[in-house]
């Protein structure tokens, strides 16, 4: 390993040329101590300079560093919907699952990869803490990988730093990573948690994300037992339920006792439930994500937010209207898995409005004609008035099921669009 040197004796503009590729871990594990000094540095960088961006929630990068950087993904998520949004956030529709493919193969190449990591202890190697995400998988080809020590990351099982990954240069931190705090929500969220929680039974294993409407739908677990954990995200909700004893994965097909994430998006204080926790792992996107390893869970459960659903059963996680509002991200990778699982169900949850009530989620035509899960993968949507299950359902009845679970004062209307389809059937539904 280099030495570490401060933080505020890191000049980029030696590490980083023109034109070059800056991939950046993301959520929990952006190094804020880095990406701060990429955008404090920026105008001495010289031109074209690109940053690849994830899930992330710190305030760091906006439409006004756009005058020397201009910022890449694959997807609009967390504090990226603002570029999004002023039309400076070029989306690569991806399924989370190739990433690390993407990265390790060239396809994508990287030239320099800010990481954050956690110190080793008694000698041991630093862990990669709060995400073994894409940016780990960009640092094997790239020219420069830069990491910064922070000692307030937790050192987790999993993402044990790679003994063939070289790190060119090591900064001390100088900022605790980014809190994230568990969100609030309402009646309606309640609502959508009460009726998934009827849905899963007790020695399922789960998958959600984070928000609002996700922590709802974790909180409302909290009544079952010997839970399975299996996600992409691990937040302040699922560790409440790991805390609390709901969940335990003594019943799991696959990492029996231990719950499995890539990314942790959470406070501080699930940073320090997860510092050297045995009984969590975070691991590779490829790993977590990837079909082969899906495949071996037959109790999956896969809980997914959307934007809209359509009468057919296709599902928009992406976009409002020409608005980016989300991406392709893992919700492909587990959907299929778990309609596909021989006990578990794929379940879309959503509000049935938008817009403070005006604007229905239940659509005959998705915004811009954007599918994220196709109508042959649908199975179990879900809003607060109720449930459709679509599998081995035909066009005609997966409508009637929709537009009951739609908002009734919208129900009307999607009858008398459902009537008269040749006004909506070509529109990109």
């Amino acid at each position: 390993m280099p030495p570490v040197i401060r933080a505020d004796a890191l000049d980029l503009g030696e590490w980083i040329r023109p034109a070059d590729l800056v991939v950046c871990a993301q959520a929990g594990a952006e190094p804020l101590s880095l990406t701060r000094r990429l955008v404090a540095q920026r105008a001495g960088l010289g031109g074209g300079v690109r940053v690849f961006l994830g899930a992330m929630f710190a305030d760091t990068f906006g439409p006004a560093h756009c005058d020397h950087l201009s910022f890449v993904s694959y997807g609009a998520m967390g504090s990226t919907v603002p570029l999004a949004q002023a039309g400076r956030l070029a989306v690569m529709p991806c399924h989370y699952s190739e990433l690390d493919a993407a990265f390790e193969s060239g396809r994508w190449q990287a030239d320099v990869v800010l990481l954050q990591l956690s110190p080793g202890l008694d000698g041991g190697p630093p862990s990669l803490g709060l995400g073994n995400d894409y940016a780990a998988a960009a640092a094997r080809r790239a020219r420069v990988v830069i990491a910064e020590i922070n000692p307030d990351a937790p050192w987790t099982f999993g993402a044990e730093l790679p003994a063939d990954l070289r790190i060119d240069l090591m900064v001390q931190a100088d900022t605790a990573p980014v809190p994230i705090a568990a969100s609030t929500f309402g009646e309606v969220e309640s609502r959508i948690a009460a009726r998934v929680a009827a849905i899963v039974p007790d020695r399922a294993t789960i998958q959600t994300g984070i928000g609002a409407l996700p922590d709802a739908v974790l909180g409302g677990l909290s009544g079952h037992r010997d839970l399975g954990l299996h996600t992409g995200l691990m937040g302040d909700g699922a560790a409440l339920l790991i805390e609390g004893g709901a969940v335990t994965n003594a019943f799991k097909a696959i990492d029996r006792g231990v719950s499995v994430t890539n990314v942790v998006c959470g406070s501080p204080r699930l940073h320090r439930l997860l510092h050297r926790h045995p009984a969590v792992s975070v691991r590779r996107g490829a790993y977590t994500h990837g079909a082969r390893t899906l495949m071996q869970i037959p109790d999956l459960f896969a809980i997914n937010s959307a934007l809209e659903v359509d009468l057919t059963g296709q599902v928009n996680a992406e976009t409002l209207g020409r608005s980016l509002r989300g991406g392709v991200g893992g919700a492909n990778d587990f959907a299929r898995a778990a309609r596909g699982s021989a006990h578990g169900r794929s379940i879309t949850v959503l509000p049935s409005t938008t817009q403070g009530g005006r604007r229905s989620r239940i659509v005959p035509a998705l915004s811009g004609g954007v599918v994220t899960i196709t109508r042959s993968d649908a199975d179990l949507i879900v809003t607060e008035h109720g449930v459709a299950d679509l599998r081995h359902c035909t066009l005609d009845e997966r409508a009637q099921r929709l537009i009951a679970i739609a908002d009734p004062r919208f129900r009307e209307a999607l009858q008398r669009a459902l009537a008269d389809p040749a006004s909506w059937m070509d529109n990109g539904a």
